[in-house]
């Protein structure tokens, strides 16, 4: 259960990491001086191209988005578990 937990932790902590750096990254200064260097003429022109550029960001946000949706079904899962254990009894 705890290594399921964990790879489920991993794996949401990768999509909100990847999502934020594709979503960021191809706006950057450093994409221009990363893609100048293919030699490819027409992958190069497709790369710098905003068109390219959006491919990269779309594929962001789809990894934040499930990254989102991980968390907050351990969020839930979490507060399911917390919900089932029985009231304490108090005494009046």
């Amino acid at each position: 259960m705890r290594t399921n937990l964990f790879i489920t932790l991993l794996f949401t902590a990768y999509c909100i990491e990847v999502g934020t750096f594709f979503v960021l990254w191809p706006w950057r200064g450093g994409w221009d001086h990363l893609w100048l260097q293919v030699s490819w003429p027409m992958l190069r022109h497709f790369l710098l191209h905003p068109a390219g550029r959006s491919l990269f960001t779309a594929f962001g946000i789809v990894h934040l988005v499930w990254g989102a949706h991980d968390l907050d079904l351990l969020v839930q899962r979490w507060l399911d578990r917390g919900r089932s254990l029985p009231a304490p009894i108090t005494e009046d």
